[in-house]
């Protein structure tokens, strides 16, 4: 790109890292990167759980595992909306 035009997405444009991007995200919307880690927690305790189901099916299974994971990520981002409602709203310096 020539010097004398101006970048029209200069945050893409920038040499950051994947750690440098997650760390900014969990600044600017902490529940976010808590949803991940949930859903990826839940995952792996149901895959766990898939070789000891007992005689369950193994469709029902997959299905509460999805709900579960779906919920606390439901739950997370429900979380961290009221969250960002109550720090612009509540928080916010009076003008």
């Amino acid at each position: 790109m020539p010097s004398g035009q101006e970048s029209v997405f200069p945050e893409y444009e920038t040499e950051t890292s994947q750690t440098s991007k997650l760390l900014r995200k969990f600044k600017e919307m902490p529940f976010v990167p808590i949803g991940m880690a949930g859903f990826a927690v839940l995952v792996g305790y149901g895959l766990y759980k898939l070789k000891h189901r007992g005689d369950m099916k193994m469709s029902l299974h997959l299905i509460h595992v999805r709900v579960a994971a779906q919920g606390f990520v439901v739950g997370a981002l429900t979380c961290g909306v009221l969250y960002s409602m109550f720090r612009e709203h509540v928080l916010k310096p009076k003008e």
